[in-house]
C-alpha cells in the first residue's frame, strides 16, 4: 500500500518531530509518515520549495523551514521555532545527507571530501549540542535517530569518503546511545540501501540502465532498491514508544545486503 493511501494512525500521537532533508527522498517519506501516525512535524531543508511540497501534503501536522543543517545558528534558528510553534520537541531525524559520484579515490576533491563531512557528520554535532540540553530541560527523556548508510559497514570502491562519513555516523549512534541513556535519550540509526531515488548513477557509479540495475541487484536478496516506505516505517518503529527499551542499534534497511 502506497503511503498516501495509508490509514492515520495514532503510534506518534501528541509527538513533536524534525526531520532533516525532508524535502525530498526519505526524508519526506519520512516526515509524511510521522504525520500520518499523529505527529507534529517540521520539515526541514536547505530546498525550501521541496520542504514547503512536503509539509503541504499534509499541512494540518506539517510545518517548513529552511535550514542548512552545517549552520549552527541554523540550528538554533530551527529548535527555537519548532518549539514556538509545537511546544517542545520529542523526536530529531537526521536524514539530510550528501555524496559526491562514485569515482576513483584519487580523483575526490577537497572540496567534495569537506562537504561530505560537513553535511553527514558536522550536522550530527551541531544538533546533539543544541538540542540534547532541551531535551534534558524539557524532561522525559527524547528520541535521536540518525540515517547511515549500509555503507557504513559493508563499503565498496568508489565511495570511499563518503561511507566512511556514514561510518562516523554509525559510531556516533553508539557512543551517544551509551552516553545519553541515562537522560531517557534514546539514540538509533537506519541503515539504508541504495534507493530508487534518483541518485543510481552517482552511487554506483555506473548509468541507471536495467542492464546495470539487475547487475546491482544480483548481490540483494530481496531483489529490490530501497524505497522511501521502507525507511520511513523503520524510523517509525525506532521512534514510536513500541521500541522504549531499544537504544545504540544501526538497524540495516538494505534487503540482505550487508549478508
Amino acid at each position: 500500500m502506497s503511503s498516501a493511501l495509508r490509514t492515520t494512525g495514532s503510534r506518534l500521537a501528541g509527538k513533536v518531530a524534525i526531520v532533516t532533508g525532508g524535502g525530498s527522498g526519505y526524508g519526506a517519506g519520512i516526515a509524511r509518515r510521522f504525520a500520518q501516525e499523529g505527529a507534529k512535524v517540521v520539515v526541514a531543508d536547505i530546498n525550501e520549495d521541496g520542504a514547503r511540497t512536503t509539509a503541504q501534503s499534509l499541512p494540518d501536522a506539517m510545518s517548513y523551514l529552511k535550514v542548512n543543517v552545517t549552520s549552527k545558528s541554523d540550528w538554533q534558528r530551527l529548535l527555537d521555532t519548532t518549539e514556538q510553534r509545537y511546544g517542545r520537541i520529542d523526536c530529531l531525524v537526521n536524514n539530510a545527507g550528501t555524496t559526491y559520484k562514485n569515482k576513483p579515490t584519487l580523483q575526490v576533491t577537497e572540496e567534495e571530501f569537506a562537504r561530505c563531512f560537513d553535511v553527514n557528520v558536522k550536522s550530527i554535532f551541531h544538533s546533539t549540542a543544541l538540542l540534547v540540553p532541551r531535551l534534558i530541560k524539557q524532561g522525559g527523556g527524547g528520541v535521536l535517530l540518525n540515517v547511515a548508510s549500509v555503507g557504513a559497514t559493508r563499503p565498496r570502491p568508489g565511495l570511499v569518503w563518503y561511507n566512511a562519513s556514514k561510518g562516523a555516523v554509525w559510531n556516533a549512534t553508539k557512543g551517544l546511545a551509551a552516553e545519553l541513556g541515562p537522560h531517557k535519550i534514546r539514540v538509533n540509526s537506519v541503515c539504508p540501501l541504495l534507493g530508487a531515488t534518483g541518485l543510481f548513477e552517482a552511487f554506483s557509479g555506473v548509468p541507471d540502465t536495467p542492464e546495470n540495475r539487475a547487475k546491482f541487484l544480483d548481490n540483494v536478496p530481496l531483489k529490490r532498491l530501497c524505497e522511501a516506505e521502507d525507511v520511513a516505517n523503520a524510523c517509525l518503529y525506532l521512534a514510536s514508544d513500541e521500541a522504549s527499551f531499544i537504544t545504540g542499534i544501526n538497524l540495516e534497511v538494505d534487503g540482505g545486503r550487508a549478508v
